[in-house]
């Protein structure tokens, strides 16, 4: 999937900075990280001696702030998802421009987690990593195993296109909160920008005579005129159900307030117990008993059930905004693609309608203990010149963490529609950790013991609430595991 997911707990109190304001008018759309089934920590052992001296330092100068080794090799490793590898391929080629002594050696992969283990454990890991896909390495258990290096440096480098810039003071409102995890250092670089929320065919929702649904009894209207029309009213990644919270996490913000969903990630005790928790589940449980979720969804993978949805088999996906791109060979030219923020219960909702989930996606890490961690950064810093990200933006319909890159792109339908919900939801912005604080826990747990079966019909809300409800608090004692919470 095009996956990849964040933002920050304790970082003097600008977490909740973070969520309103994070992006405020920003147009922004990427990736996010739909992040992994079962990594092992292993694979963050904090040991390894690793095989091979540091690059040495190179010579500082003004094209070169950070001091790259200009003979150094730099090795890159790439997630190859939605976004595929086209864009970073272009800005490896500009860093062998700029250091002809170099090849870079460049690598693609969906298996990020098991590719790269046996190295993190040797302590020979690559100079720069896209942590993304269905393989993402666990970022909680990175940064707690202190094997990340502080991004720091190249956030205070000069800016590739404008040296009276800092690279920091070129990017979209929030992105440098985000990948902090507990204080003023910076372990990740999220170099897309994802909206989430529920996608859907302006075409279809035409053809059926309806608006977007703001409150769930006008949902399940619209779903029951698709059925009556031989359409289902929902599909998801059934056998990825963690996709199914980009929709339902915002709601449950939207109905209960921003701080249900702090003390969610927070892992404080019967969070999950919420009223807002107990409303949304039973709305999206409605779907299901009521026949408005595509038959055999629970059985398809994130390609299938978009797939499915593309043609015309369902009117409504959960989804974030790498869906574009992504299925791009299947949706039709005049599928008029669009996203909306979730749909909420009623008046009573503690947000206003337009509360979406969006942050940064696509991370980009370089590990601490990496041969060439000064050229990792550069490769970063070239990524966020405009170029690189008009490039990233032409070609796979998103923009990146780059406030700008824009200038002659003509903006995609999907692209469109997710600026135009991120100006509707203004400050009303929401940003769950979970998925990246604790990736075991919302993929595997929350997401396939507890939603998963909650929507194929094995548990009812009740039952998923208080399962997952086990699963948080074994979370928050299991003393293996490094916490955080919103400050």
């Amino acid at each position: 999937m095009g996956s990849t997911s964040a933002q920050n707990p304790e970082y003097n109190g600008s977490a909740r900075v973070g969520r309103r304001d994070l992006i405020k008018r920003s147009a922004a759309l990427g990736l996010i990280s739909v992040p992994t089934m079962g990594f092992l920590s292993a694979c963050a052992s904090g040991g390894g001696g690793g095989n091979g001296d540091k690059a040495k330092e190179g010579k500082k100068t003004a094209k070169n702030p950070l001091a790259v080794n200009d003979t150094a090799q730099m090795e890159f490793v790439l997630f190859d998802g939605g976004f595929g590898k086209e864009y970073a391929e272009d800005a490896v080629k500009i860093y062998e421009k700029n250091f002809p002594k170099v090849t870079v050696k460049f690598a693609a992969t969906q298996k990020i987690q098991s590719t790269l283990q046996p190295r993190f454990n040797q302590g020979t890991p690559p100079d720069l990593i896209d942590n993304s896909g269905a393989e993402q390495m666990d970022m909680g258990v990175l940064v707690g195993k202190d094997q990340l290096a502080d991004l720091t440096p190249l956030l205070d480098a000069p800016s590739y296109d404008d040296p009276s810039k800092k690279v920091r003071d070129t990017l979209r409102p929030g992105i440098v909160e985000m990948g902090q995890f507990d204080g003023e250092k910076v372990w990740i670089l999220y170099y897309a920008y994802t909206v989430y929320g529920v996608w859907y065919s302006q075409k279809a929702l035409d053809s059926l005579d309806e608006q977007y649904p703001e409150t769930w009894d006008q949902m399940l209207a619209v779903c029951e005129k698709a059925k009556k029309k031989g359409m289902a009213g929902w599909t998801y990644a059934g056998k990825y159900p963690y996709y199914l919270p980009f929709s339902l996490y915002p709601m449950i913000g939207k109905v209960g307030g921003v701080e249900v969903l702090d003390a969610i990630d927070n892992l404080e005790p019967n969070a999950w117990k919420h009223p807002a928790v107990k409303a949304c589940f039973e709305a999206y449980y409605e779907l299901y008993k009521k026949g408005y979720v595509l038959k055999g969804t629970p059985g398809l993978d994130h390609i299938q059930s978009q797939t499915a949805w593309a043609q015309g088999k369902a009117l409504f996906i959960p989804n974030g905004s790498w869906v574009e791109n992504e299925s791009a060979n299947v949706i039709p030219k005049d599928f008029d693609l669009a996203v909306s923020a979730p749909t909420g219960i009623d008046s009573s909702d503690k947000m206003p309608f337009g509360t979406i989930w969006a942050s940064g996606g696509e991370p980009f890490i370089v590990p601490a203990k990496a041969k060439n961690t000064a050229g990792g950064m550069e490769q970063l810093r070239i990524m966020l010149s405009e170029a690189s990200s008009r490039n990233f933006t032409g070609k796979v319909k998103s923009l990146t963490a780059y406030n700008g890159g824009t200038d002659g792109i003509t903006l995609t339908p999907g692209l469109k529609s997710g600026v135009a919900a991120l100006d509707k939801a203004g400050q009303n912005v929401v940003n769950p950790r979970l998925q990246d604080w604790y990736v075991q826990l919302q993929k595997e747990k929350i997401g396939v013991s507890g939603l998963g079966e909650m929507m194929a019909g094995r548990l009812t809300p009740a039952e998923a609430i208080k399962k997952i409800q086990g699963f948080a608090d074994e979370a928050a004692k299991d003393t293996s595991i490094k916490h955080y919470k919103h400050q």
